[in-house]
């Protein structure tokens, strides 16, 4: 897909049109807007990519699953072998239907429950990257009662800055991931408190869409240090996860790391490890694979801004409104139009409901396809039904072929779990 945002007078036939050997404009004739694509050839591309540039290390991805959870998705990961990086029990049960190997899974997240710590450990997923005292004593309580040996890391928080958008940094001490270096030295020194729990494993992800190796470099070096500090010391180290946080293009002028590029600064620090290296991505593999098809309802001329209302809205992607995000949004037109400046907004009831201000675009009428790019992540998985809208559909395409992965969600569908308080009980 061209990745242009200042768009030209558009040709016959729309560059963006065909995605996937799939034209959109075909599709969009057959399931009503708006509605997710995604191509399973570029998602496969991504992942041969960073499998490729690792040749040679002992490593193995596990895809954030909160990136894109539709059970398609994951299917596809688990026959390309890719494991997957859970932060519930909702997204380990999506995985392992999935037919992800539990001996592939990694659990992370600040707010592991007995209940999901215990679906976790009888499952028999790879490890927990621990991220606080009080849950390591509940990892211990429950493998104890399970009369199992819970196989865990420390989440280390390196006070490294991302050098991304503050609500996605997660690797500063401000940030409520992970522990310091010094409180992990503690809990290795203590390891025989946790009869139970093997804690023999190191975990960073200081963020998501970065842009620069940079961070990464200083992250690494910092976990390496530890590393080496902890063997010294005599406790052995038999996994590292350096976490996501690959970034994705965006808009022009935005540059991804490249894959040979990150696996060098994975060499860097922990290319003399002899364990298992653990990669979280997530964004990265799915971002750019997927677009949302919306059309026009109308176009509102105000006093200072004209608004172009599309189908779509803040709870098919709420990325623009949360972190005031940049999409590109694409005209998919016969013929060349004369261009002129829209906010392009949804129809919920929130002034919040915008995906671009003031964005240069050809004039649109009611009922114009468009395309959002890079909706691949974050896009469905963040979805609502805020304000009663069904959740749109989801097709995965392939080489001139789509499949339907997800219906979109008829009114039924989305009351169904709703009753009238028919039958009252007392506390």
């Amino acid at each position: 897909m061209s990745h242009t945002s200042s768009l030209p007078a558009e040709p016959a036939l729309h560059p963006d049109t065909l995605f996937d050997g799939v034209d959109l404009r075909r599709l969009a004739e057959r399931i009503p807007t708006p509605f997710h694509a995604y191509s399973a050839s570029a998602i496969r591309a991504r992942i041969d990519g960073l499998q490729q540039a690792l040749q040679g290390l002992d490593a193995t991805l596990c895809y954030a699953v909160k990136a894109n959870s539709n059970l398609a998705i994951l299917q596809l990961m688990a026959k390309a072998g890719v494991g997957a990086d859970i932060v519930s029990s909702g997204e380990l049960w999506r995985a392992l239907h999935a037919g992800i190997p539990a001996q592939r899974i990694v659990f992370s997240g600040v707010g592991k429950t007995a209940a999901e710590i215990a679906e976790a450990l009888a499952a028999g997923i790879q490890r927990f990257n621990v991220e606080s005292a009080d849950e390591l004593e509940l990892l211990q309580q429950m493998a104890a009662e399970l009369h199992v040996t819970a196989h865990a890391a420390v989440r280390i928080n390196p006070d490294v800055d991302a050098q991304t958008h503050a609500k996605i940094s997660t690797g500063k001490a401000e940030n409520k991931f992970g522990v310091s270096i010094d409180e992990a030295r503690r809990w290795f020194d203590q390891a025989a408190r946790h009869p139970n729990v093997r804690l023999d494993g190191l975990h960073v992800h200081i963020g998501s869409q970065i842009l620069s190796v940079e961070p990464f470099r200083l992250a690494f070096a910092r976990v390496a240090a530890f590393w080496r500090e902890l063997e010294d010391a005599g406790h052995a180290i038999a996994s590292i996860d350096v976490g996501g946080g690959l970034g994705v293009r965006y808009r022009d002028g935005q540059v991804p790391i490249a894959p040979a590029d990150y696996a060098a600064a994975i060499r860097e620090a922990l290319g003399a490890f002899k364990g298992r290296l653990l990669l979280e991505p997530g964004r990265y593999l799915v971002a750019e694979a997927g677009v949302l098809l919306t059309r026009v309802i109308r176009v509102k001329q105000g006093d200072r801004r004209r608004f172009l209302v599309l189908d779509a809205a803040m709870n098919d992607l709420l990325r623009p409104s949360l972190y005031e995000a940049w999409h590109d949004i694409v005209p998919l037109l016969d013929g060349p139009r004369p261009h002129c400046r829209y906010d392009v907004v949804g129809p919920v009831c929130e002034t919040g409901d915008t995906f671009a201000v003031e964005r240069e675009l050809p004039e649109l009428r009611s009922g114009d396809l468009v395309l959002i790019r890079t909706t691949g992540a974050y896009g469905a998985s963040m979805a609502s039904t805020y304000n009663s809208r069904p959740l749109a559909a989801e097709v995965l395409l392939e080489r001139g072929r789509h499949a339907i992965v997800r219906r979109r969600q008829s009114l039924e569908d989305m009351v169904a779990g709703e009753q009238p308080a028919s039958h009252w009980e007392s506390a």
